[in-house]
């Protein structure tokens, strides 16, 4: 055996290793086996899918080695299924290796039946609490968009180590569940278990949705003391995290320090991070740095230069790159290319225009790309243009209440209140419902959420007095209520009640009340921020002398003496 691993040609092709133990090896001795278990899998390797299976025929007694390596030589297909279920008949039995590869091409290929089936023989067999087992239970219910199964796993689990660890970590982060996986990664961490890459990358990303600055910098200073730090994998992350924080300079830095590991995912991390920003001129001067270093720019750094420039309002130049990515860089864009190229010619106003590209591009438009384009048509009070588009996003979504709530609002705004009356009526009949608004501030490593109208959250009292202070203030500095983002004609006091009382308003009159004078205040908003409220902000910055950052569906917005940089678009 040790002779094949040793002394076998190391060219790519495997059948000269084969060649080489039909020579000098018995392939019909039990000796032999575990030389044709690795044949097996170096077959898989080099994609020579058929000659795997035919050298697994070709061995007279297969053992679960034997087995484990056919099912897991080709995981992205269902004949890894049709292979387990041979072995079945056979009297050799799985162990958690043979499952844990099963689960893989379960959740790879999203057979949730078939997964929860293997799951129910783990059971019955005792090896579902086993490590390898375990935790590929974990990643397929993650991977298949069920975190509480797939908590329910990890609780089972006798002896958690940190690969079980780091499965719930990152299932839990890429299933928008960021406050549970930072919870229980610092349990990880408290219980000594060991970090991986993965845990430690996973809770950067979950720590990036919630822009948690001061959570990502403790993952980072743990990643150092565990020289995980060093691993692109983590690396990457911390880019990317600080990033989504608003602390561009602090990618760059990070980045800077693992320039010569980087690879495409982390440069276009950062371009990404720039272009959130806003800030048009780094993501051309990284793009054309990354360039010169021999990388090869993907459909992510053109997505992240077209950004940049639908945040800055350049039209021309958005169709510029988007038939550069075409002709030179031989890359067909995506939707959500032409989903930058179609918002960047709304922004300036070319609404025709910008539909006309919406109904011909190549690619099908998808709800998002109606959004873009209502959203355009409400910010330069093109009502029926916006009342088209809406009617556009309702036929793929007839339950999306965003198409009702800013047509009527473009409606209020030109004050046609007959027809906004209509719209959110027909909004109530399809039983549409507005999502509430909701932001996350971090205090002290503390993630704390605030709804829209909230009396729950503590000190109740105190911030909506803090709040009333502050918005008395900001009127005496000139703040007016944008009254067009209500939805009816109501008396005046109700609508400045209601818009006092928006989700990001009242996190920061609590970050105003815990954290010290000066310190930037960084929000997390999970909508769109309102105008009124994108106005208060501007006053605000003005009336605390602090920095204000607001994060929203769309993009960052930076608040400083009484001025934002998207530049009142967004």
């Amino acid at each position: 055996m040790g002779d094949f691993v040793t002394t076998r040609p190391k060219a790519e092709d495997p059948r000269g290793a084969h060649a080489h133990i039909i020579k000098t090896s018995d392939t019909e001795s039990e000796n032999c086996l575990p030389l044709l278990n690795q044949l097996i899998t170096f077959y898989s390797n080099s994609n020579r899918f058929s000659d795997a299976v035919a050298v697994f025929r070709r061995i007279p007694s297969p053992n679960v080695v034997s087995w484990t390596a056919l099912i897991s030589g080709n995981p992205n297909s269902p004949l890894s299924l049709l292979h387990f279920i041979s072995m079945l008949r056979h009297p050799t039995r799985p162990n958690q290796r043979t499952l844990a590869c099963l689960l893989k091409t379960c959740a790879s290929l999203s057979l949730v039946s078939f997964g929860q089936q293997v799951h129910c023989y783990s059971l019955k067999n005792d090896l579902a609490s086993q490590p390898f087992c375990a935790s590929a239970l974990i990643h397929f219910y993650a991977k298949c968009r069920l975190p509480d199964h797939a908590h329910k796993v990890f609780d089972e689990i006798p002896l958690r180590d940190e690969v079980c660890y780091s499965s719930m970590v990152v299932g839990l982060a890429q299933n928008s569940r960021p406050i549970d996986a930072l919870g229980l990664f610092a349990k990880m961490v408290s219980e000594n278990v060991g970090s991986t890459v993965y845990s430690v990358s996973g809770a950067l990303n979950a720590g990036a949705d919630l822009a948690a600055l001061e959570q990502c910098r403790m993952i980072h200073a743990h990643g150092v003391v565990t020289g995980l730090v060093r691993a692109v994998y983590v690396s990457t992350g911390l880019v990317s995290a600080y990033g989504k924080c608003g602390m561009v300079l602090e990618a760059r830095r990070v980045f800077d320090e693992s320039l010569s590991d980087m690879n495409i995912v982390g440069w276009n991390a950062l371009l990404a991070s720039y272009a959130q920003q806003g800030d048009k001129s780094s993501v051309f001067e990284l793009f054309h740095l990354a360039e010169s270093r021999g990388l090869v720019p993907d459909e992510f750094s053109f997505l992240a230069v077209l950004t940049s420039l639908y945040n800055a309002g350049l039209a021309d130049e958005t169709e510029q790159w988007i038939n550069r990515m075409i002709v030179d860089y031989d890359i067909k864009p995506s939707l959500e290319h032409y989903t930058c190229l179609v918002g960047a010619l709304g922004r300036v106003g070319k609404l025709d225009e910008a539909e006309r590209i919406a109904m011909t591009m190549p690619v099908k438009p998808d709800a998002g790309i109606w959004r873009v384009l209502l959203s355009a048509s409400a910010t330069h009070g093109a009502a029926d243009i916006a009342w088209r588009m809406s009617k556009r996003l309702l036929e793929l979504d007839p339950y999306d209440d965003s198409a009702y709530v800013i047509a009527a609002n473009t409606f209020s705004a030109s004050g046609r209140w007959i027809e906004a009356a209509e719209i959110r009526k027909m909004m109530n009949n399809v039983r549409g419902k507005k999502e509430g608004g909701r932001s996350w501030l971090e205090v002290q490593g503390e993630v704390h959420v605030f709804v829209s109208g909230d009396n729950e959250p503590k000190q109740i009292e105190e911030i909506y007095s803090k709040l009333a202070e502050l918005m008395e203030e900001i009127g005496k500095l000139g703040y007016v209520p944008k009254w067009s983002e209500m939805l009816h004609d109501v008396e005046e006091g109700e609508k400045r009640e209601a818009l006092s009382y928006h989700s990001e308003k009242l996190a920061l009159a609590f970050g105003v009340l815990a954290m010290p004078a000066g310190k930037p205040l960084r929000i997390l908003k999970n909508l769109r921020i309102c105008r009124d409220c994108h106005e208060a902000f501007k006053y605000f910055s003005r009336v605390l002398e602090r920095e204000i950052i607001v994060r929203d569906v769309n993009r960052y917005h930076r608040f400083l003496n009484g001025s934002c940089t998207c530049g009142d678009y967004w």
